[in-house]
C-alpha cells in the first residue's frame, strides 16, 4: 500500500504531490562492485531499510567527549514534541532550525547536509505541532489547540528557553526556513534578547503576492517552453491567485509548474530528491515517516485560510542581527519578495547573501557555500560573545 506524500514548502502554500512511499519497507539492492555480466545469475545482495539507516547513522556518529547527540521527547505546550540535538563540542552555541511548510519537516533528510553545521554549532532539529514524529506521538484532539501562528510562536519560545537553560546559554541562534521564518520573525521580535541572530531562509513577506510571482513565473517559463499542458492548466485558473478562499488544487497546479521549471530546487523538475532522502532516514522509523503526509493533511486543515493573511511587508524593525539567505531562483519564497524586505529591515546589523545555483533549498542546492557563510557570517556574533569552541591552531607562513 502506497501513501501519497504531499510536500507544503511555505509559498503561499506548495501541495505538492512528489513521491509515493512504499510502505512495505522493501530491501534495497547493495551495488556490486563486480562487472555486470549476461550470463552471470547471482542476484545482487539485498540491504534492509533497517540496515542502510545503521549504517548511515554510524558515518555520523558523534564521538567528541565534549560532544552531543540526543534524540528528545520534550513536554512542551501540553503535548510530546520531537527534537534532534547534534553537535561536536557543547561550547558551541546553538543553532536552532524552524522547519516550513508547515509541517514540512526537515529532521529526516538533515543528515544529508549537516554534518559539517556540527562542528561550529550544536545543532537543534525540532518536528513542529502537526508535524512528523510530533504527529505521531500525538492525538490530533490533543494537538488542535495550538495549531496556529500564534500558539506554534509560543512552542518555538518553550524550546528556547529549555535550549538556553539546558545548555547554559544566554542567548542562541534562530534559523527560520520557509513557514519556520513566519515563526521566526515572530519570535525573535518579541524575544531579542535570547538570539544572538536571527537568520531567515526562504524568507515568507506576503503571501498572496508570494503566490502572484510564482504563478506568473510558471507561466512565463511554460511560455517559453511551448509546454501546451502547463499553459492550459495555469490560464485555466487566471485570474490568479483570484479572490481567497484558496484551494489545495489550485496550489497543487501552481506549485506543480512552479517546480517543474525550478522554482523550488534550482536546475530539478521535481522535489523527488527531497522524499528520496527521507526514506533512508536514520532519524525516522517507517511508521514515522508515513506520519509525515498525514501530518501535512491534519495541519492544511488548520494553517491553509490563515497562510493567505501573512503579510510581514512592515514587519522590519528587529532588536538583535538579521541575516537572510536568499536564492536566487526562489519563487517558493519570492527572491524578490524577500531582497525588498531586506532593504527595508531596520537592525543592529544586517547582512544578505545570495546563492546564485539555488532555489528554495540552498542548504541541499550548494551546502557548501551555505556552510561557509553561516562560520563566516553567522557564527563570529557567537564567538564575540564567548559563545563558541576555540579555534583551530595554526602554524606557518
Amino acid at each position: 500500500m502506497s501513501t501519497y506524500r504531499t510536500v507544503f514548502c511555505c509559498v503561499a502554500a506548495v501541495a505538492l504531490g512528489v513521491a509515493m512511499r512504499d510502505a512495505s519497507s522493501a530491501p534495497l539492492a547493495a551495488a556490486s562492485s563486480a562487472p555486470a555480466s549476461s550470463s552471470s545469475s547471482a542476484a545482487p545482495r539485498m540491504m534492509s531499510r533497517d540496515e542502510v539507516t545503521r549504517i548511515i547513522d554510524n558515518t555520523r556518529k558523534i564521538v567528541s567527549p565534549n560532544g552531543v547527540d540526543e534524540r528528545l521527547k520534550l513536554r512542551i505546550g501540553g503535548i510530546d514534541q520531537w527534537v534532534s540535538i547534534r553537535g561536536r563540542d557543547r561550547r558551541n552555541p546553538i543553532l536552532l532550525v524552524l522547519h516550513g511548510g508547515p509541517a514540512s519537516v526537515v529532521m529526516p533528510v538533515s543528515y544529508t547536509f549537516q554534518s559539517g553545521w556540527e562542528d561550529y554549532f550544536t545543532v537543534v532539529q525540532w518536528d513542529q505541532r502537526g508535524a512528523g514524529k510530533t504527529y505521531a506521538a500525538n492525538t490530533e484532539a490533543q494537538m488542535s489547540p495550538g495549531m496556529t501562528a500564534a500558539g506554534m510562536t509560543d512552542d518555538a519560545a518553550q524550546l528556547v528557553q529549555y535550549l538556553r537553560r539546558h545548555y547554559g546559554k544566554r542567548k542562541i541562534f534562530l534559523l527560520g526556513h520557509s513557514w519556520g521564518t513566519v515563526l521566526g520573525t515572530r519570535l525573535a521580535r518579541q524575544h531579542p534578547d535570547w538570539f544572538h541572530a536571527y537568520i531567515g531562509v526562504g524568507q515568507v513577506v506576503n503571501m498572496l503576492r508570494n503566490e502572484e510571482i510564482g504563478f506568473a513565473y510558471a507561466l512565463r517559463e511554460a511560455k517559453a517552453d511551448h509546454n501546451e499542458q502547463a499553459i492550459r492548466e495555469l490560464e485555466a485558473m487566471m485570474p490568479y491567485p483570484g479572490t481567497p478562499p484558496m484551494t489545495i488544487g489550485r496550489i497543487a497546479t501552481r506549485s506543480k509548474w512552479e517546480t517543474y521549471y525550478g522554482g523550488v530546487a534550482h536546475g530539478r523538475r521535481d522535489f523527488s530528491f527531497y522524499a528520496d532522502a527521507e526514506e533512508l532516514s536514520p532519524d525516522y522509523s517507517q511508521t514515522e515517516l508515513e506520519a509525515i503526509g498525514k501530518g501535512s493533511a491534519y495541519t492544511f486543515r488548520h494553517l491553509l485560510q490563515p497562510l493567505f493573511d501573512i503579510d510581514l511587508d512592515n514587519t522590519t524593525r528587529f532588536e538583535c542581527p538579521v541575516i537572510l539567505f536568499v536564492g536566487q531562483h526562489d519563487y517558493t519564497t519570492s527572491h524578490e519578495l524577500a531582497e525588498q524586505w531586506f532593504d527595508r529591515v531596520q537592525a543592529p546589523s544586517k547582512r544578505l547573501v545570495l546563492f546564485a545555483d539555488s532555489a528554495h533549498m540552498p542548504m541541499l542546492e550548494q551546502p557548501g557555500r551555505f556552510l561557509v557563510h553561516l562560520v563566516t557570517d553567522v557564527l563570529p556574533f557567537a564567538q564575540k560573545a564567548g559563545d563558541a569552541a576555540p579555534v583551530e591552531i595554526t602554524r606557518g607562513h
